[in-house]
């Protein structure tokens, strides 16, 4: 398996250069939810909803984005059991990030996802998001969750 393209999050941290931005990817079997953080890297903010079709596609599309923002890394949330074992998701993630590999430098780092698309839920219903408007955003906000995780704990990294 090819592991290269992987960094724990304290890796990436070592080599972050000032400015450089990250992605959030929330992975899903029909959609991908995509966020974006400022170069600061102190704000997540969901960007649009991927509808999935083929991998290279996907991939095109994905790759697109991270070289008009000039990303540096991929944040992509791992959906995680809730005893923190590795299911058939978190195998197709692993799956999707070697085929991935295959076109691009740019490394990723798994997030735990655990419980994200419920809380983005439960706040886009206090939100009175509707149900439709919900179906429509949650992918991105879930990606939003996920990447804005990942900026907290490198700002704890650099305290």
């Amino acid at each position: 398996m090819v592991t290269s393209n992987i960094l724990t999050i304290e890796a990436l941290h070592e080599r972050l250069a000032p400015q450089e931005r990250l992605i959030g990817l929330d992975l899903g079997t029909k959609t991908i939810g995509v966020a974006l953080c400022d170069p600061g890297r102190k704000i997540a903010t969901p960007s649009q909803t991927v509808r999935r079709t083929k991998f290279r596609a996907d991939a095109e599309k994905l790759l697109a984005l991270a070289a008009e923002y000039r990303i540096c890394a991929f944040i992509i949330g791992m959906p995680l059991n809730m005893d923190g074992s590795e299911g058939p998701r978190a195998q197709a993630t692993r799956a999707f990030i070697r085929n991935m590999a295959g076109l691009t430098e740019i490394p990723f780092v798994l997030w735990d996802e655990r419980l994200s698309t419920a809380a983005v839920t439960r706040e886009l219903i206090a939100q009175d998001t509707s149900r439709a408007r919900r179906a429509q955003v949650v992918d991105e906000h879930a990606a939003a969750f996920i990447l804005q995780g990942a900026l907290d704990r490198l700002a704890m990294l650099s305290r």
